[in-house]
């Protein structure tokens, strides 16, 4: 096996080697160019993510400055939205479902260095797959770490460090993410807290 294939495989790795410094390079001038771009040529943004991401949906919008490492190793699907700030660590696949949206300032961190000094010092890195269901909403702040899976429907409060698993449908946060609660029907004629909509179209 090559570092790349060690890196795609979740073993130790060193990321300098195999060709893997040149696509993070390639990957770097496709990020310049999203995040450099006028606001007047903001209607770009859309093919340029096609360009830099794996595989995307029909609609996809990243609101610049967003940073990644390689790009073709993340896949994003229908309807996805990111706010300012966001950061991939895609050394290991992150997969995004249908109809995410994700808050300020999220880290999505697929990569991880080992614990012990001497160890980390040798070069050695790894990374373990990152997993985002459909029609999940992350709030600010969230940083997701590697090998997590966030299940559909799920809420992630601002500020949290996911850990480990969420089960879909779940209301989540802290540090670490723990589950507070499951998100059923009776939440869906609220829009904040115990705030009830005032329109009929929110139901359509």
């Amino acid at each position: 096996m090559n570092q790349k294939e060690r890196m795609l495989a979740g073993l130790p790795y060193r990321g300098w080697l195999d060709g893997l410094e040149e696509e993070r390079e390639a990957c770097k001038r496709l990020v310049y160019e999203l995040n450099t771009l006028p606001p007047d040529r903001w209607p770009e943004i859309p093919a340029i993510l096609k360009r830099l991401l794996g595989k995307t949906g029909e609609k996809v919008w990243i609101e610049p400055p967003f940073h990644c490492d390689y790009g073709w190793n993340i896949e994003v699907g229908d309807n996805f939205y990111a706010n300012y700030n966001l950061v991939i660590l895609d050394v290991c696949k992150v997969a995004i479902g249908d109809n995410v949206f994700i808050a300020p300032n999220v880290a999505l961190y697929a990569a991880g260095h080992p614990v012990h000094p001497e160890s980390r010092n040798s070069g050695y890195e790894y990374g373990a797959p990152i997993t985002v269901g459909s029609n999940v909403w992350i709030g600010g702040n969230t940083v997701i770490l590697p090998g997590v899976t966030v299940g559909s429907g799920c809420v992630i409060g601002a500020g949290s460090v996911v850990t480990r698993d969420i089960p879909p449908n779940s209301l989540a946060a802290g540090n670490p993410c723990r589950v507070l609660r499951q998100i059923t029907e009776a939440d869906r004629k609220y829009y904040f807290k115990n705030r009830e909509f005032d329109v009929e179209d929110y139901n359509e």
